[in-house]
């Protein structure tokens, strides 16, 4: 089974404290932690493991510049075999189609039998994903968080979905899934598995490379900009309630039906 997933280099959010830069339209890049993304991570894991199970490959890649390529190492060093990085100056902005639009022309390059991303790996809109099914004209899945092999052209997939309960779908290959987290955990990566993969050349793809007009996904083509960023107010705070279990639980249904949340 040949499997492509992306990833993405995003600012790590346990490392970082993320503050709004001085113009108010984008956060403080300056010194920050980067790392992949959470959701990208557990999709690299499933990609190995099922790879491991039933043979193929899983090849890792990402958009992004130069600095990116530590993210396709780092999943190399857990376990991936080959990495792409797509670079071109003219990429930067592109909205979630314009990416959708990147990896398209990379899937279509290649022969998978299986792409898979991050359920959130687009700043939380979770469309790239479900844009990119939709482009190749392929089956897809969101919120995955379990996949079985059913047969060389088939796989069973469970999903999350709202009130906490999983369905179960059949699914033929190739198709796209995104990945929940929570469907495995993903492995440790030591410094002798970085060190491992650190000379592997990682080939870089610009727009002309994948055949992409230079203004047909970039900031140009993007149909969706972002226009602002700001904190939210803060409240005035949350009222602690003490007391034993019952005596808690009595407290919290006395105060929601003064407000109006019981009748």
């Amino acid at each position: 089974m040949e499997i492509l997933v992306c990833v993405k280099r995003v600012p790590d959010t346990e490392e970082n404290e993320i503050e709004l830069n001085s113009e108010g339209n984008d956060i403080e890049r300056d010194d920050l932690v980067y790392s992949v993304n959470e959701w990208d991570n557990y999709a690299v894991e499933e990609a190995i493991q099922l790879v491991d199970e039933h043979g193929g490959s899983v090849t890792v890649v990402t958009v992004g510049d130069e600095e990116s390529e530590e993210v396709l190492r780092r999943e190399m060093a857990m376990g991936a075999e080959k990495g792409i990085l797509v670079s071109d100056d003219s990429f930067e902005n592109a909205d979630g189609k314009g990416i959708a639009t990147i990896l398209k022309s990379i899937v279509e390059k290649g022969n998978y039998d299986l792409i898979l991303t991050g359920a959130q790996g687009d700043a939380g809109a979770a469309e790239v994903g479900g844009m990119l099914a939709a482009l190749l004209d392929l089956p897809y899945a969101s919120l995955v968080n379990k996949i079985e092999v059913t047969g060389d052209t088939g796989l069973k997939v469970g999903r999350e979905v709202e009130g906490g309960d999983q369905e179960m779908n059949e699914i033929s290959l190739p198709c796209v899934l995104s990945i929940q987290t929570g469907i495995n955990e993903p492995r440790y990566v030591g410094i002798r598995g970085i060190r491992k993969v650190a000379s592997v050349e990682i080939p870089t793809l610009s727009a002309s490379d994948l055949g992409l007009a230079a203004d047909s996904v970039g900031a140009g083509a993007a149909k969706i900009k972002k226009v602002d960023y700001f904190l939210p107010d803060l409240g005035e705070g949350a009222e602690m309630l003490e007391g034993s279990t019952d005596e808690i639980i009595e407290k919290l249904v006395e105060m929601l039906k003064a407000k109006g949340g019981l009748q």
